[in-house]
């Protein structure tokens, strides 16, 4: 978790200026599911393993500096571990973690609905653990990381359900460039998160 750490701590000292001159942020802890292309459907580039399912918790924060443009970060991560099948009989516990930046459009079309379009770049971070440690200068760990780059879309509709509190309702499309652990590059979230907007 040092890598997100450090991801979220430069994400803070960067948003702190912006959003002392924004126009509007919004702030959500989400929660959700990956859909992806089945085990059988890997082609001869992919192994047959699909990285589909399982409970995602993320945290998404947007920053509007002008009327309907912003700049956003979310990161997601898989709950509980999953089984990745080495084929040679046993498993290995394995949690994705995604985490992209964006370019936010975003519009609130009455007191009651806002929508967002979002797209950027980020990474896909695939931690297999062992049950060795591994130390190094940054510490030790028990695992070991699979790190991609990967394309973001996604889209949401805020439902204001009290004040500026919303329910979020949300899809996220992901292309991981050399996703080879897993049946493709392609997967989506989709879920649900709550928040706030501050003016």
């Amino acid at each position: 978790m040092s890598k997100l750490t450090l991801i979220a701590a430069l994400c803070f000292v960067f948003a702190v200026p912006a959003v002392v001159h924004a126009q509007q942020a919004d702030l959500g802890l989400g929660f959700g599911t990956l859909v992806a292309p089945s085990a059988g459907s890997a082609d001869s580039s992919h192994f047959p393993q699909s990285i589909r399912g399982g409970l995602y918790t993320s945290i998404r924060a947007d920053v509007f500096l002008k009327k309907h443009l912003g700049v956003g970060g979310e990161v997601a991560w898989r709950n509980a571990m999953n089984g990745y099948d080495t084929g040679l009989g046993f498993l290995v516990p394995y949690r994705p973690i995604l985490y992209d930046f964006n370019a936010v459009y975003g519009a609130r079309f009455n007191k009651r609905v806002g929508a967002d379009v979002l797209a950027g770049i980020g990474g896909e971070d695939i931690r297999f653990y062992s049950s060795q440690f591994n130390c190094g200068f940054s510490g030790c760990t028990n695992y070991t990381s699979s790190s991609h780059f990967l394309t973001h879309v996604g889209a949401d509709v805020r439902l204001y359900v009290h004040g500026n509190f919303f329910i979020r309702p949300e899809a996220n499309w992901y292309f991981v460039h050399n996703n080879n652990e897993f049946s493709s590059n392609s997967m989506t979230r989709i879920g649900a998160s709550i928040g706030y907007t501050f003016f």
